[in-house]
């Protein structure tokens, strides 16, 4: 499987919200690397403890996972030779202590929790580390009594300590040395104890000088008698600071000799915290531990998409039974890209080992592969068209595809010329066939809906849609096709009836009735004035659609009505419709050079909103539909 089936059908959302559940960032990390796998026993496994995890929280108060931070900083840390300061000895006694306590309470769960709590008899307790960790350090400190060597040495200091201060308030209460005294205090300058003293004393005051004032006003000196105490308590200072790193090393080395076993703590800590979020999003969800196969079939009962907020209408769908190729039919925004989007998600949650919102009766097939072509993949980079960019989708999956992948294909064979894109998805569709492969695709092409009638191993289905109201249902009906409904909404929208069963009469049987009209109701009479003959064979013929330049405005302009009796054309230049006369502009491109036979000039000139109510109606737009139905309102009442 690939990145771009993970992001078309959304899976790394759905995984965020598993990780919302995670107590630390090893759970978080590992969802992160979870990714579907296609065995089956490593799937039914993944559920086995998925249901094992749900028993365990409906029947215990809490999971002892709270604290367990992550400590793989600090055993990369080990693993470089690097000793650990207080503060990270105290975070890995935290883990251990953890890593003992989850040990405890999942063995007692081996009666309902068989699987998960094998894991726990892995985990390896180091009470002797979380001791000597606890003996040692107190409070983010190596404590005194670490060691005899660093209580002496600490006992010293404080000796020390006391009798500089001893000194220093003597020197202070002196009489005589209160005029070069600032403040009345014992201050400290590098470790080193100083009296603030008048700058302008400071030559009079035995000592050394170690700071000055911002302003230069203070000077902090060192009493002559107390350097001999001070450079001893340095000494010591230096002897704390090594039998410190002494004891630090001490436990780093002891948590050393055990780092292959805290790892794999470490591993089997982060996938209990991964496999309990996945518990608890099954029971926020509501979700099912469906049925699972590696024969092709599926069966989604009342299944919901988990992303889908309020009221979901949910999908019931059934395909590797009697047939192993689904068309979806339907109106622009029925709801086909969502049914197909649900069949992928569900399928990768469930091979993620995820719950998932459907009814006890669902069941989902075990899929080597999933590949997707959904959405617009135009490739301004690579100067792809919409069509070109889906093809080449289509191409790398069928070369990817065999026996045992799901295919799922929107729009498939869209972007082209109808009779073409219509062939080319029954090729393709065959192909996947031929493959093996389950292959469900949506498409609006009655030749396709056509094939998969007569095809024993295609079938049709449909989203069905309110003829009433012109409002999708989001239902799926398998073994009925739908239209995409362009008559009824052309109807609506006030195109004749006569027109319409001409249109329901092409599509049916593909004879067309040619009405044609008397020449003499459409062409001018022949009759005319010798001098108006010479006038017009001087006048260039201007046809609807001609691209001119317009000479006074060194521009272009299509050509809306021909020349009239002035010898004007008007044309549309910038949105509006301007009258030109003919010695005013020159011919350009002739429209027969710039659009097919068949095109509909009219189309040129259409009003920017029409345009877009149009397109609007034509995707399936709830706010224009809501517009026409106002209107067919309102026309009723008068």
């Amino acid at each position: 499987m690939n990145n771009v089936t993970f992001e078309k059908i959304q899976l790394n959302e759905v995984k965020e919200l598993v990780k919302t559940h995670c107590l630390s960032s090893l759970g978080k990390d590992r969802i992160d690397q979870l990714n579907p796998s296609g065995n089956i026993n490593v799937v039914k496994r993944r559920l086995d403890e998925n249901k094992e995890a749900r028993k365990i929280i409906e029947n215990s108060n809490h999971i002892p996972l709270e604290g367990l931070f992550n400590v793989n900083m600090i055993i990369d840390k080990i693993e470089k030779g690097m000793i650990l300061d207080p503060y990270e000895l105290v975070k890995m006694q935290d883990f251990l202590r953890g890593s003992r306590k989850i040990k405890s309470f999942m063995l007692e769960k081996e009666f309902y929790a068989p699987t998960l709590s094998a894991y726990a008899l892995n985990i390896t307790e180091c009470e002797n580390i979380e001791s000597e960790i606890e003996y040692c350090i107190k409070g983010n400190k190596v404590d005194s009594q670490a060691s005899k060597e660093l209580k002496k040495i600490r006992r010293n200091i404080g000796v020390t300590e006391d009798k500089i201060k001893e000194r220093l308030n003597k020197f202070l209460t002196a009489s005589g040395n209160k005029k070069y005294i600032q403040e009345f205090i014992v201050s400290k300058r590098d470790d080193r104890y100083v009296i603030p003293i008048k700058a302008p004393y400071k030559n009079e005051v035995e000592g050394t000088l170690l700071d000055t004032s911002s302003k230069g006003n203070t000077v902090f000196i060192e009493p002559k008698n107390v350097s001999k105490f001070s450079l001893e308590l340095i000494h010591l200072k230096s002897e704390e600071s090594i039998e410190e790193y002494k004891i630090l090393s001490y436990l780093t080395e002891l948590i050393f000799e055990k780092i292959k076993n805290i790892k794999l703590n470490i591993e089997i800590i982060a996938e209990y915290d991964m496999v309990f979020a996945k518990a608890k999003y099954s029971q926020n969800i509501k979700g099912i531990t469906p049925k699972i196969n590696d024969q092709g079939y599926i069966k989604i009962v009342d299944g919901k998409h988990p992303l889908l907020k309020g009221e979901v209408i949910p999908l019931n769908l059934e395909i590797g039974k009697n047939y192993r190729s689904l068309l979806i039919t339907g109106p622009n925004a029925g709801g086909k890209t969502v049914a197909l989007k649900t069949v992928g998600i569900l399928s990768l949650m469930v091979q993620c080992g995820l719950d998932i919102c459907a009814k006890e009766d669902t069941i989902i097939n075990v899929f080597e592969n999933i590949f997707v072509d959904i959405g617009d993949n135009q490739s301004i980079e690579n100067a792809l068209s919409t069509f070109s960019s889906h093809i080449k989708n289509i191409a790398e999956i069928i070369n990817r595809s065999k026996f045992n992948t799901l295919v799922l294909l929107d729009e498939i064979g869209s972007g082209t010329e109808p009779n073409e894109g219509a062939a080319l998805a029954i090729a393709i569709l065959e192909e996947f066939y031929l493959k093996g492969c389950i292959t469900i695709a949506s498409t609006h092409y009655g030749e396709l809906k056509r094939y998969a009638t007569l095809h024993p191993e295609f079938e049709n289905a449909g989203m069905m849609f309110d003829q009433e109201t012109l409002q999708p249902l989001y239902k799926l009906t398998i073994g009925k096709s739908e239209n995409s409904n362009a008559l009824f909404i052309s109807k609506k929208m006030g195109i004749r009836d006569k027109v319409l069963k001409k249109a329901k009469g092409y599509m049916d049987d593909k004879n067309y009735h040619f009405d044609l009209v008397k020449r003499s109701k459409i062409t001018s009479s022949k009759k005319m004035d010798e001098e108006k003959k010479e006038k017009e064979i001087e006048i260039p013929i201007y046809q609807k659609g001609d691209k001119v330049k317009l000479l006074d405005q060194d521009d272009f302009g299509i050509v809306y009505k021909p020349v009239d009796q002035f010898n004007n054309v008007e044309a549309l230049y910038k949105g509006e419709f301007i009258k030109v006369n003919v010695k005013r502009i020159e011919l350009y491109l002739k429209a027969t050079e710039l659009y097919p036979n068949d095109y509909d000039l009219d189309s040129l000139f259409v009003s920017f909103e029409e345009r877009k109510l149009d397109r609007d109606i034509e995707r399936g737009s709830k706010k224009a539909l809501k517009k026409i139905q106002k209107e067919m309102k309102e026309s009723r009442k008068r």
